[in-house]
């Protein structure tokens, strides 16, 4: 069976007790497992479509059964941070918990504003010791013009660190920061489009989020996969988006919906956030080259506006 959908990757959410690993917030409290015959299934699917899988695993453990169908296919481990064996991207919580993690980790950490304004000396330092940081605002849709001015004075810290560490040598990756220098086109989420999620239900959701939130299903793993008005999901049917060259910006599917009401239509907030890394990207970039040539081919142009839905309105 094949999919017209230019999928890539299948999200396996084990438990509803699997961490969130963006802006959603994961309130289950039941430890609600996959079915391993249901696990097996997805799996034989995703080797027939050449699809990456990602491993959410949960807090707790897991039967061994579920571990036999999860070795039948490479795969990359999403994990807590309180579990970081044979982890390929950690998730953290809180901030307080990067402390713990080894060095060399790939980090995924969620936080709401304040508490990354309140412990920004602890990301800095964490990124002396990771090779990877992605940061993932809970708290966007709340967002004021004093959070925006917050934000940017913590970008410009961590990015202060960015260049000392690329002094030594060290070249750490943060997602709001360093993912805009490298970038020459969107580099979004595209849940929907490039991926699905099966959930411990085991059906097929745009991603976790949706699951969690009680949305309908794309589908399960015995009666197939149906994405309806999946042209909505692609960047090319994103109005405001694809106008835009904040490429780093995740474009969460899941936080339009429930900001906007529509799928490819960002907040005001999300689209101001990633400006704000944008426009903070670019003064990395400049400060990056007072140490020698680096990527001479990259150029972010200066803008005088935080969100794209201004310019789209002049016009």
């Amino acid at each position: 069976m094949q999919y017209n959908y230019m999928l890539k990757y299948l999200i396996i959410q084990l438990s509803d007790k699997s961490p969130s690993f963006c802006h959603y917030v994961n309130n289950r409290t039941e430890e609600r497992t996959i079915a391993p015959v249901l696990l097996g299934k997805a799996i034989l699917m995703a080797m027939q479509q050449n699809w990456t899988v990602q491993i959410v695993w949960p807090y707790h453990q897991i039967s061994a059964e579920l571990k036999k169908e999860i070795e039948k296919i490479d795969h990359i481990n999403i994990v807590p941070s309180s579990l970081t064996t044979d982890a390929d991207i950690v998730v953290s919580e809180t901030v307080s918990d990067l402390v713990n993690l080894p060095s060399g980790s790939n980090v995924v950490l969620r936080s709401a504003l304040k508490s990354l304004e309140d412990n920004v000396l602890v990301v800095e330092e964490s990124l002396a010791r990771f090779s990877r940081l992605n940061i993932f605002l809970t708290d966007i849709e709340a967002m004021g013009e004093k959070d925006f001015e917050q934000y940017s004075a913590i970008l410009g810290r961590l990015a202060n660190k960015i260049k000392s560490e690329y002094a030594k040598g060290h070249y750490v990756q943060l997602n709001s920061l360093t993912d805009r220098m490298m970038l020459d086109a969107m580099n979004n989420c595209n849940a929907g489009f490039e991926s699905v999620t099966l959930a411990p239900d085991g059906k097929f959701y745009i991603c976790p989020a949706f699951y969690l939130d009680g949305s309908e299903s794309l589908g399960d793993v015995e009666s197939g996969l149906k994405i309806k008005n999946k042209q909505l999901f692609r960047l090319d049917h994103a109005p405001i988006c694809r106008r835009c060259d904040a490429y780093q910006c995740r474009r969460c599917i899941w936080l339009n919906k429930k900001t906007t009401l529509e799928v490819n239509t960002p907040s005001h907030e999300q689209c101001v956030v990633a400006h704000i890394e944008r426009n903070a990207s670019k003064k990395l970039l400049d400060s990056v080259r007072e140490l020698g040539e680096f990527l001479p081919e990259k150029s972010i142009e200066e803008i005088d506006y935080l969100d794209p839905f201004d310019i789209i309105n002049e016009k």
